[in-house]
């Protein structure tokens, strides 16, 4: 697998980003079946601004977000509730991964949860986007919630849904 990381904001690397993009990445492909070694990702550790400009530009949403992703196609269900498409064809580049320090670090702090447990979250939830996974409608979004927890679950990180 290859997940290429570009730093913008320096301060991720005090985060091991790389380490965590490729572990979380090649998680969420392995809970699939997907073998890791044959797909690509790319991740953007940036800053607040970059995100909400992006945020801006993409969704036409003028703030900041804590990650966001570009799939190289199109995978989503029609149906609710339903398993997108699986990833196929010659081309290993799945899409691309923006995540912000700022506000991952905030939310973290807020959440009483460790940075690292968010971050990786937020990089499985972001990979699941890439495999057409989404949250917008309510069976898709308890679909991709369970899916998301499992994952962390195997790794050891309890479940960022269950607020006490």
């Amino acid at each position: 697998m290859t997940v290429d990381v570009i730093y913008e904001d320096p301060r991720w690397q005090a985060q091991d980003l790389e380490a965590r993009a490729e572990v979380a990445v090649a998680a969420t492909l392995a809970h699939f079946g997907y073998d890791p070694e044959a797909w690509e990702v790319c991740v953007m550790g940036c800053d607040e601004a970059r995100i909400e400009g992006l945020n801006e530009e993409f969704r036409d949403k003028g703030k900041a977000t804590n990650v966001l992703s570009w799939p190289s196609e199109e995978r989503g269900a029609e149906e609710d509730g339903a398993l997108p498409a699986a990833p196929e064809g010659y081309d290993p580049e799945l899409g691309d991964i923006a995540i912000s320090y700022d506000t991952c670090l905030r939310e973290a702090a807020e959440a009483g949860k460790p940075a690292a447990d968010h971050i990786t979250h937020l990089l499985i939830h972001a990979t699941l986007h890439l495999l057409g996974f989404d949250h917008i409608r309510d069976k898709d979004a308890t679909l991709m919630e369970g899916i998301e927890v499992e994952i962390l679950g195997k790794m050891g990180i309890s479940d960022p849904y269950n607020i006490d």
